[in-house]
């Protein structure tokens, strides 16, 4: 039933999206259909959901290794958007300084730039959780707002681009800093293939590895972790450093794909959807994979539904909600039964 739980809890979200269709005067087929069908429909279509899957299993993979150490980092979105200005950064100085360097060299700095963007995002919230217990679901959030004010900035001053027109944005970046694509005539790039990797690396780390252990036991039993000499202070840290790494790279990944350039405009809930994409996924790599999959179909069965059926494109995001409430109502029908009792007399 734990494995079942996922499926149980779309098919649950999918028959109350069918009853706010109705609601809102549109037929619940053809509703449905939108949100889960037209994103595979056509070789276009798909690359635009794995386009789109792709930040969101990233982003996720680093969250899943966070929530089992018992580290609850809720600020993904902000270790995205420095990721973006990291990566950004050194895009634009590579840009401006037509070094002739192969494509590979200037897009692997591009994307270590953003994992260094958003690991030193993630060692805010790691300092004040270790020096002054801060709690670091409120530092973690609180500093979202801070990384997009930083972008705003950024956009609406030192990097404006003077040809832009006064629109808030930077400089297109050269061609030979982006990432290659992996299908002709898509915008899918081999950011995915890295995403399919990353599956791997941290299903290795997490189950096969001596530090993945320590990470897990501390998660789970934190008396035991310390009774057989684990370090908290290292599970936090790595945690945290992990997953802003992650979220930094798919920052990277996003400037150097499809956008090409520092927008205030980066990011479409990226951080806070790869929440749901973990717990959808049951913090296991493969799971993450196809609820990432999952999610970025409901993102862009949003956009059909607002093109195509007047739908307002905030209920993709009810729908997203409802997934997780669904899933969390499932789970606990399954760890606890209910009883009906007779009432006692007074």
């Amino acid at each position: 039933m734990a494995a079942a739980s996922p499926v149980l809890a779309l098919a649950l979200t999918a028959a109350i999206a069918a009853l706010l269709f109705m609601a809102l005067g549109k037929d619940p087929v053809r509703g449905l259909e939108v949100f889960f069908v037209e994103p595979l429909n056509g070789r276009r279509a798909i690359s635009e959901v794995l386009l789109k899957a792709t930040p969101l299993i990233i982003i996720a993979l680093g969250l899943a290794v966070c929530y089992r150490s018992n580290t609850w980092n809720i600020g993904a979105e902000g270790q995205f958007l420095l990721g973006c200005v990291g990566g950004g950064w050194v895009a634009l100085w590579l840009t401006a300084q037509g070094l002739g360097l192969p494509r590979a060299v200037n897009v692997t700095a591009v994307l270590v730039g953003g994992m260094i963007g958003g690991m030193v995002w993630a060692a805010i919230v790691a300092l004040l959780r270790d020096r002054f217990n801060a709690n670091e679901i409120l530092v973690s959030l609180m500093l979202v707002y801070v990384a997009q004010q930083t972008v705003n900035w950024l956009v609406f001053g030192p990097w404006k681009d003077p040809q832009g027109f006064n629109m808030p944005q930077s400089p297109m970046f050269a061609r030979d800093v982006l990432l290659p694509p992996l299908l002709e005539r898509t915008r899918l790039h081999v950011g995915f293939v890295v995403a399919m990797v990353a599956v791997v690396l941290v299903a290795l780390f997490m189950f096969r590895t001596y530090r993945g252990f320590q990470l897990q036991v501390g998660g789970l039993a934190p008396m035991a972790a310390r009774y057989a000499g684990f370090s908290s202070r290292g599970a936090l840290w790595t945690g945290l450093l992990l997953s802003g790494a992650m979220a930094g790279l798919a920052g990277a990944m996003e400037v150097a794909g499809p956008v090409r350039q520092v927008t205030p405009y980066l990011s479409m809930g990226y951080g806070f959807t790869a929440i749901i994409v973990c717990f959808v996924g049951r913090l296991h790599p493969v799971g993450i994979a196809f609820a990432g999959i999952l999610l970025s179909m409901m993102l862009i069965g949003g956009e059909l539904a607002q093109s195509r059926l007047g739908l307002p494109n905030a209920l993709s995001s009810v729908l997203q909600g409802l997934l997780l409430l669904m899933l969390l109502v499932c789970d606990t029908l399954i760890l606890n039964r209910v009883r009906w009792r007779a009432r006692s007399p007074a």
